[in-house]
């Protein structure tokens, strides 16, 4: 393939035709989709099976490409999930008759033509594709090479559905893997509406940088949580642990612990005790690194170990003194994704809901639940970190613009 312009020309026709399908036939493909997903799991897995052999076993990425049949029940629950969530195009806002007669109104309408580059994650391809078809949107899908059978597998099987359906298969496209192609995606203004990234910060600078096409940026996550003084220490080391070792790969997942230091005495042993068993690498600041003196897996943190998204079992702590350095110290580093506080201050909590500017905001809470499935989004593009049109998880709810309809009888203006 030269160039992917042709196959961009032929997404845009198709989204003239996924925008008029109605609310019963957009239903009965995600329906479809998910009975085949579960008639081809074992195909899947196999497909999955050859990109995943291809990474090192103690690569911690490799958890985000693994499509086992468990995250493929995942995927069938989050398509039924889609399919029975209203849709949120075509609907009206507001409606005037002016008085010479014209009627206006305002109505919900899907953003056109939605590409998105992303790295590993092949549950992705499901995702996007799933709330693209239910909200009236096409896409383009940039996979990553290192889920190359995995998404191809799963394109074919869309494209199955949607030939069943009388679907122009085009509204879903996955474009090849070659990197000379992303280029030629960004700059494609004339086809595509929006781009989305979703995987690494370097992935993201890049897009942002280059894309001609409005970008939305999803993914990058720097998550802290701050063990406040008057925390309940027993659930604020389990919130902690919960939020490093659960699912480290992922973008929600705890870097950094901020402990008060009327407390980092007693429960940073404890924190130690219980990363020891994940053999979780710390970068402590000078005073953690006193306390933690012993722990096997420890080193005194740099200034680039703050800021950092480690997607690994590592995560930097650092001692504060109080809630306002915590707080500064967030603002600073933080990637404005997902924050924590941990406390039975409820002055102290309802302070860290108002001021920590993120999309999510917790208190005493496990930073992993920020999650599109998880607030009932049915699934999600990727979590927005930007406050312009979405933030937080980008779903279908957000998978829309709004158009003017004007309806007139001959009216002309004097």
């Amino acid at each position: 393939m030269e160039s992917i312009i042709p196959l961009l020309k032929s997404t845009q026709k198709a989204s003239g035709e996924i925008k008029a399908l109605s609310d019963k036939h957009k239903k009965e493909v995600l329906y479809a989709l998910a009975e085949l997903l579960q008639v081809e799991s074992i195909n899947i897995v196999e497909e999955n099976t050859k990109d995943v052999n291809r990474l090192d076993p103690n690569n911690p990425k490799r958890d985000r490409l693994v499509l086992d049949h468990s995250r493929i029940r995942e995927l069938i629950s989050s398509l039924q999930q889609i399919a029975n969530l209203p849709d949120p195009s075509q609907q009206s806002l507001s409606k005037q008759e002016l008085n010479n007669g014209l009627v206006i109104e305002k109505v919900t309408s899907p953003l056109g033509v939605v590409g998105i580059i992303y790295e590993s994650r092949p549950n992705v391809t499901i995702d996007v594709a799933a709330l693209c078809l239910r909200s009236g949107n096409a896409c383009i899908l940039r996979g990553g090479s290192d889920a190359y059978h995995s998404n191809k597998k799963l394109v074919q099987l869309i494209h199955q559905v949607l030939d069943k359906y009388g679907v122009d298969r085009n509204v879903v496209q996955l474009i090849p893997t070659n990197r000379k192609f992303v280029s030629e995606l960004l700059n494609a203004k004339r086809y595509v509406d929006i781009i989305i990234p979703r995987g690494s910060q370097s992935l993201i600078d890049f897009v942002r940088a280059n894309s001609k096409v409005p970008t939305i940026e999803t993914g990058a996550g720097v998550c802290h949580t701050y063990v406040h003084k008057d925390a309940d220490l027993s659930k604020a080391l389990d919130i902690v642990v919960n939020a490093k070792v659960s699912r480290p790969s992922v973008c929600n997942a705890l870097d950094t612990v901020l402990i008060d230091h009327e407390v980092s005495h007693i429960i940073l042993p404890m924190l130690a005790d219980q990363f020891k068993e994940y053999k979780v690498q710390i970068q402590a600041d000078r005073d953690a690194f006193n306390i933690l003196r012993g722990y096997p897996w420890l080193s005194e943190a740099s200034e680039d170990d703050f800021g950092k998204e480690f997607l690994d079992f590592k995560c930097s702590i650092k001692i504060v003194h109080g809630l306002q350095e915590a707080m500064d110290h967030i603002q600073l580093y933080s990637s404005k994704h997902s924050e924590a506080i941990i406390s039975d201050n409820r002055d102290a909590c309802e302070r860290f809901l108002q001021e920590v500017d993120a999309a999510a905001v917790y208190t005493n809470a496990s930073t992993r639940f920020t999650d599109g499935g998880i607030f009932g989004l049915g699934a999600e593009i990727g979590i927005s970190t930007q406050k312009l049109h979405a933030r937080g998880p980008f779903a279908l709810e957000k998978l829309i613009t709004e158009k003017w309809i004007i309806r007139g009888e001959g009216q002309i203006r004097n």
